[in-house]
C-alpha cells in the first residue's frame, strides 16, 4: 500500500510474487482438493471381462452328448467314481443310475459299478459324507452321528412330527391308497387338518379318486416321504412284524435300565398276587404237559428202535440140543 496525496491507495501485487495471487483459481483449487463425487464410475459403462466362448450358444444337445459318450469311455475305473462323485456332490436331490447317465455318458453299469464302491467308502461312522440310496436314487447326506454339530453351525432345530402326524403318516404309508374316512375310522379322531398339514409338508399327495358313491379322495406317500426318512422306497418300510419285535426288545430294554432290583416286600407282594399265582400255576401246566410229551416221544423212540433192530437181526439161532441133522463122526 503506498500513499499518496489522495491519501492511501491499495497496491495489488503482481502474480508470482508473494502474497500475490497464485496462477490457479479458487475454484480450480477446491475441483482438486475439494470432496469428489459420491462415485466418479457411476456414468461410466462397465467393460466386458469374460471371454467370448462357444458354450455361450445354445449346444447341440445330440452331439455333445455323443461326444461326451466318447470321451467317458477313456476314464479310469478311478476317474469314473470321481465324476459320479463330484455330480452327485452338487445334486439337489437324489439322482437315479439313468440320470447319472444323462449327465455324464457313462455307461450304467460302470456307474452302478462305481455307486456301489463309493457305498462302501462313504458309509455311516467313516467319512463326514454319506452316501444313501434314497428315494429311488442316490444323494449324499451328512453323517447322522454329526447331526448335532450340523445343526448347531445352521442353526436349524430338528424336524419333529406331532404325535397325530406321526399315526397319521403311518397309516397312510401302510394302507395305500386309503380314504380320510378309513383314517378317521382307524384313528377315532377326525384327521383332516393333520392330512392338510402333511401335503403342505409334501409328504402326503393325492393319489386319485375311489370308483365308488362320493369318490372319495386316494391319500397316499410321496418321493419326499421317502426322502425325508432315508427309505430306498417302500418296500424298506419295517413290516409289522418287525415293528412289534422291535417294540418288545425296547421294551425289554427300559424295563432292565429303569426297573429296580426286587426286594422281600415286593417279593411277597408279587407272590401274594392272584394274577402272580395264576401265571405260576400255568406256567407248571405247560412244564408238566411239556415233560409228559418229552416222555411219550422218548418211549416211542425206544419201540421204534427194538422193531428196527428185530429186523435188521441176522444172526443165525444157534441148535437145539438132542439135534440129529447133522453129520455124525464115523
Amino acid at each position: 500500500m503506498t500513499t499518496g496525496s489522495n491519501g492511501p491507495q491499495d497496491e495489488t501485487p503482481e502474480p508470482g510474487t508473494p502474497g500475490g495471487p497464485g496462477p490457479f483459481s479458487e475454484e480450480e483449487i477446491a475441483a482438486v482438493t475439494g470432496p469428489g463425487p459420491a462415485d466418479e464410475l457411476d456414468e461410466v459403462e462397465a467393460a466386458s471381462i469374460e471371454e467370448d466362448s462357444d458354450d455361450e450358444a445354445p449346444p447341440d444337445l445330440e452331439t455333445s452328448f455323443e461326444k461326451l459318450v466318447a470321451k467317458s469311455r477313456k476314464l479310469s475305473a478311478d476317474r469314473i467314481r470321481t465324476v459320479i462323485e463330484s455330480v452327485l456332490f452338487v445334486a439337489e436331490r437324489p439322482l437315479s443310475v439313468d440320470e447319472l447317465y444323462m449327465a455324464t455318458g457313462i455307461e450304467r453299469e460302470l456307474i452302478a459299478e462305481a455307486l456301489n464302491q463309493l457305498s462302501g467308502i462313504r458309509r455311516d461312522g467313516i467319512t463326514g459324507i454319506v452316501l444313501y440310496e434314497v428315494a429311488g436314487g442316490w444323494q449324499f447326506r451328512t453323517d447322522p452321528h454329526s447331526a448335532e454339530y450340523v445343526r448347531r453351525y445352521l442353526r436349524v432345530k430338528p424336524q419333529r412330527l406331532t404325535r397325530a402326524a406321526v399315526e397319521t403318516l403311518a397309516i397312510i404309508a401302510y394302507r395305500q391308497p386309503v380314504t380320510r374316512p378309513e383314517i378317521e375310522d382307524i384313528r377315532g379322531v377326525d384327521c383332516g387338518a393333520v392330512i392338510k398339514a402333511l401335503m403342505d409338508r409334501k409328504l402326503v399327495k393325492i393319489l386319485g379318486k375311489r370308483e365308488e358313491v362320493g369318490r372319495p379322495i386316494l391319500y397316499g406317500t410321496s418321493r419326499e416321504f421317502l426322502e425325508f426318512f432315508a427309505l430306498k422306497d417302500l418296500s424298506a418300510l419295517p413290516t409289522l412284524r418287525e415293528f412289534h419285535e422291535l417294540t418288545q426288545e425296547h421294551r425289554e430294554i427300559v424295563e432292565k435300565e429303569d426297573k429296580p432290583a426286587p426286594t422281600a416286600a415286593g417279593t411277597v407282594e408279587a407272590l401274594s398276587d392272584p394274577a402272580f399265582t395264576k401265571r405260576m400255576e400255568k406256567s407248571a401246566a405247560a412244564s408238566e404237559a411239556a415233560l409228559e410229551d418229552l416222555e411219550e416221544a422218548m418211549a416211542a423212540a425206544d419201540r421204534t428202535q427194538k422193531v428196527s433192530s428185530s429186523v435188521l437181526d441176522t444172526t443165525p439161532p444157534k441148535p437145539e440140543t438132542g439135534d440129529t441133522t447133522g453129520p455124525k463122526p464115523e
